[in-house]
């Protein structure tokens, strides 16, 4: 496994060596101990898929302390462009965000620690999206922000996704109160 730091602390690309041959491919899509010689101790609790048509934009959901949760993110069959917002109050990156193409082919995975509002867009129709997360889900620790936030300023190279209801009524930046450091 290649993995690689981005420009935002504790955020992480991983790129996994792939053996294809005319059968088919391998590929070890996670290893504890590649995120452990980097000083990341995570315990993985829960696994989620999600499955979506074509420009469907879902995020950016976080969830607070205690219940903060690290995810491992990739994508099974289709493509994605993954964005992670930094939301943690004195990070130097706080606000700042990052994108990265997930796919079936690259087979990147994203380490997203806790303190990160995170979304994707599906790029492709009946896009599986699959991650990790190192707590369970609780709903009244869940929380948003606006996925077109102006402060924020994604560059989701799309102009009309499809929202549920409840992201196009998701708060913007400048009212939210962050609960991470």
């Amino acid at each position: 496994m290649k993995i690689t730091k981005t420009y935002i602390d504790g955020l992480l690309m991983i790129q996994p060596r792939i053996f294809g041959d005319d059968r088919g491919y391998f590929f070890e899509s996670f290893r504890i101990d590649s995120l452990g010689n980097l000083g990341i101790k995570v315990e993985f609790v829960q696994d989620n898929e999600s499955m979506s048509a074509k420009n469907v934009l879902r995020g950016l959901h976080f969830q607070n302390p205690p219940f903060e949760q690290g995810k491992l993110v990739r994508v099974v069959k289709g493509a994605v462009l993954d964005v992670a917002v930094d939301i943690r109050k004195r990070s130097p990156s706080y606000g700042k965000w990052y994108s990265q193409e997930l796919n079936e082919n690259n087979k990147t995975t994203l380490w997203i620690p806790p303190g990160f509002a995170h979304g994707f867009l599906t790029l492709a129709d009946d896009t599986i999206f699959q991650y990790k997360c190192t707590n369970y889900y609780n709903k009244d620790s869940e929380g948003s922000i606006r996925w077109n936030d102006p402060d924020i300023n994604i560059d989701w190279k799309i102009s009309d996704p499809v929202i549920s209801e409840k992201d196009k009524a998701a708060p913007l930046f400048a009212v939210f109160k962050s609960k991470f450091n």
